[in-house]
């Protein structure tokens, strides 16, 4: 009997490391699974949000009661928030922290009931950001509508469908590389300015790739909603909006307690594990690296959607500040990878790594609290990594990186390729 299950785990190994399961139909299958267990796990959720437990929509709800009523100054005053918020009945209240151009967003959701504004808000979010990221791999729609990072931000009812959206919209139409797709990119990157940090790498890839037009456009479109929530929603917005980010400081002033444990970024990590300074001579270490390493890449190769990929990927340890319900971007560069692998041949244990990956946000977030550590940035570290591994010629840039990289383009490697899918 020990020697049939040692047969059977070689076996199963075997198969894993030749990518020869799951195949498309059993990963059709898994993510059709996963889409129909959502449905219980989402509805549970609901109830929470409408009942006494609350949830993050609860700041956007009220912020736009406060627009609403013609008041949007004191969307950032936390007993004008209380006082709005106390009509969803939950008992609960969330600060509201965001840029007033995020204000356009949340004015129509106070004109709802709260209970069917977050139904709204969230189930509306995941098809917006459905309808862009399945052009990714537009034969795949249901691994693309499964994304365990989709599931966090729709039980959040929080904003990582719209700026997921927008990220991988400006990609997909930076790699179309035409006149009309640059502005629209630029549009698209412009519009971050409802949560900059999530754009750290944008300019910077857009400037080693010398994509001048989508920068200028990028600039105008963030521009132009700043200046549009200046005459909409009056200076006394802008005046309140660095009393908002108080709640902010108050959350990173923390010593204990579970919130740097649902951060997804190395900073909370190391701050969880090490301590303060060291948690933030880290992530500057970290943030710097990937920012060289970006730069040199897109330098060489331009913007396209190989280097748009790293880019996202980078993204998600280059930002010191994000939560696992930011994360559905990461499904462009997940994804890339699959398509790449498609075309090109899957190398030896990368299919097992990818559903890994896809399933990342989740399980890290999963275990974040029993393990007392958010491992989301190790999960994303390998995402760069294997980006890299796929970018022609990256392992002669980088050559801090070449072990990696080039261990998956040697002879080797490439006669491990394979063709299944």
């Amino acid at each position: 009997m020990g020697r049939t299950i040692s047969n059977g785990c070689a076996g199963w190994l075997a198969a894993l490391r030749a990518n020869a399961w799951p195949d498309r139909l059993r990963v059709r299958v898994i993510a059709l699974y996963m889409l129909i267990a959502y449905v219980p796990m989402m509805g549970h959720v609901y109830r929470d949000a409408v009942g006494h437990v609350g949830s993050d929509f609860l700041a956007f709800w009220g912020a736009g009661r406060i627009v609403a009523a013609g008041i949007p100054w004191d969307v950032f005053d936390l007993a004008t928030e209380r006082a709005a918020q106390a009509a969803s009945h939950t008992g609960q209240m969330v600060a509201y922290v965001n840029p007033p151009p995020y204000l356009f967003l949340t004015w129509p959701l106070g004109l709802l009931p709260y209970a069917q504004a977050w139904l709204i808000w969230a189930l509306g979010g995941w098809l917006i950001w459905f309808a862009v990221a399945r052009r990714v791999l537009p034969h795949e729609p249901l691994a693309v509508l499964a994304y365990p990072a989709a599931f966090l931000a729709g039980c959040h009812a929080q904003n990582g469908f719209i700026t997921g959206a927008l990220l991988i919209g400006g990609v997909l139409a930076v790699a179309r590389n035409t006149r009309r797709s640059d502005i629209v990119a630029g549009l698209l990157f412009g519009a971050l300015v409802i949560k900059p940090h999530l754009a750290l790498l944008v300019p910077l890839w857009l400037i080693a790739a010398r994509r001048w037009r989508v920068l200028g456009a990028g600039a105008a479109s963030a521009a132009l909603l700043c200046l549009a929530s200046l005459v909409v929603f009056g200076p006394a917005t802008w005046a309140a909006w660095p009393t908002g980010l108080h709640v902010d400081a108050v959350l990173m002033a923390q010593t204990s307690g579970p919130f740097f444990l649902r951060m997804a970024t190395p900073y909370a990590l190391l701050r969880v594990t090490m301590g303060p300074s060291v948690a933030l001579a880290g992530q500057a270490a970290i943030s710097f690296a990937t920012a060289i390493l970006l730069w040199r890449i897109a330098r060489q190769q331009g913007a396209t959607a190989a280097t748009g990929a790293l880019m996202l990927a980078a993204t998600a340890i280059a930002s010191p500040y994000l939560f696992s319900y930011d994360f559905p971007f990461l499904i462009q560069p997940t994804l890339w990878l699959v398509a790449q692998a498609q075309r090109l041949g899957w190398r030896a244990w990368e299919k097992p790594a990818l559903i890994m990956l896809w399933l990342a946000p989740l399980a890290t977030r999963s275990a974040a609290l029993p393990l007392h550590a958010n491992l989301m940035p190790l999960a994303g570290l390998a995402l760069v990594c294997v980006v890299l591994s796929r970018l022609p010629g990256a392992q002669s840039t980088i050559s801090g990186w070449s072990g990696a990289v080039s261990a998956g383009n040697s002879p080797d490697a490439r006669g491990s390729l394979n063709t299944s899918t």
